[in-house]
């Protein structure tokens, strides 16, 4: 089969189009024939070695490897103790994350993990459905349910997501990308206002999608101008996270996708909560999210597909940022 493989860690130069063998499902485990990819966050973190990861957080990667999680695609063959998928099935999943960072998806075939796997929503395509799992399981685990006990690699206590409701207002910080853009829809599934935070080039595209409020954060700090929100879901997270506790009410909470570095002391005297969780595979929650997606509930945007020997090129689009929901690797 053709896969991607890179041999070294680097930019987007290192990855290639290769030959490699079909694997074999081992017990538990399914083989599917892939017809898209999904990229995220984490596959160029990989591609580069993650150097901005403490080593103490730093999973160890045998090269080469074939990056990729998220896929959609036809079950091919299935390991005798496998029950629930037959040859023939269309399936979604995020594989094995983060047990392992990236689990061979930029390819033509991959095997999984029978229970990382759902049916793929009736009402989408593969290109569609490939783009769902990671974002969509990300948004579900820090807005509706964790669905899991592990705990988080940047804080002791479980994540417990707050309820939401007609009384609730969530900012969502970055909702033009992948995990946004599927945030502020189930947010709305569950009633809550929302306030989308984006670059000006995404008005359009999320007020479509239910934003009751707008702002371009070229041209305003959400942090000056907003007071008094339940809950702020910041998915781009990191060093400068915290700008976003003046916009909290007592009782609020801050949800950073990419964690960073906060005071607990500032938070206990402010009266609010920062947490967050790690997304983990789980074919049941994904089920649900399909669900949503054949009900009309959820939909999924795509930024741009590119066939699978142009990987090097997904990775270069994702470089230039200002992603409108996912980027796609296709495969006839």
């Amino acid at each position: 089969m053709k896969a991607i493989q890179l041999h070294e860690f680097g930019g987007p130069e290192v990855l290639h189009h290769e030959e490699v063998a079909v694997p074999e499902p081992a017990s538990g485990e399914v083989l599917v024939r892939v017809r898209a990819v999904g990229l995220n966050p984490p596959d160029w973190y990989v591609r580069e070695g993650m150097p901005g990861i403490p080593p103490e957080f730093r999973p160890p990667f045998d090269l080469p490897l074939i990056p990729g999680t998220d896929i959609s695609g036809v079950v091919e063959a299935v390991a005798a103790d496998v029950t629930g998928f037959t040859a023939g099935d269309e399936v979604v999943g995020l594989l094995r994350f983060p047990v392992l960072m990236q689990s061979g998806a930029y390819a033509e075939y991959v095997t999984a993990p029978a229970s990382d796997l759902a049916p793929k929503p009736a009402a989408v395509d593969h290109t569609h459905a490939a783009a769902l799992s990671m974002s969509g399981l990300t948004a579900w685990q820090y807005l509706i349910d964790v669905g899991h006990d592990h705990p988080s690699p940047f804080q002791e206590a479980r994540h417990r997501p707050m309820a939401l409701g007609s009384d609730t207002t969530v900012l969502i910080n970055g909702a033009g990308g992948g995990v946004g853009h599927l945030a502020l829809q189930l947010a709305k599934w569950k009633g809550a206002r929302v306030i989308a935070v984006a670059s000006g080039t995404h008005e359009t595209f999320l007020h479509g999608l239910g934003a009751d409020e707008y702002i371009d954060y070229t041209k305003q700090r959400p942090e000056d101008i907003v007071r008094d929100v339940d809950l702020v879901l910041d998915t781009v997270g990191g060093p400068h996270s915290r700008r976003f506790l003046p916009t909290l009410k007592r009782g609020g909470a801050l949800y950073p996708v990419y964690f960073g570095e906060f005071d607990d002391e500032e938070n206990a005297k402010l009266g609010v909560t920062v947490s967050g969780t790690q997304v983990r595979a789980n074919g049941a929650q994904l089920a649900e999210l399909g669900r949503l997606m054949d009900a009309d509930t959820i939909r999924v945007a795509i930024d741009s597909t590119f066939a699978l020997a142009d990987a090097q090129a997904a990775h270069k689009r994702a470089a230039q940022g200002h992603i409108q929901g996912k980027i796609v690797l296709t495969i006839p």
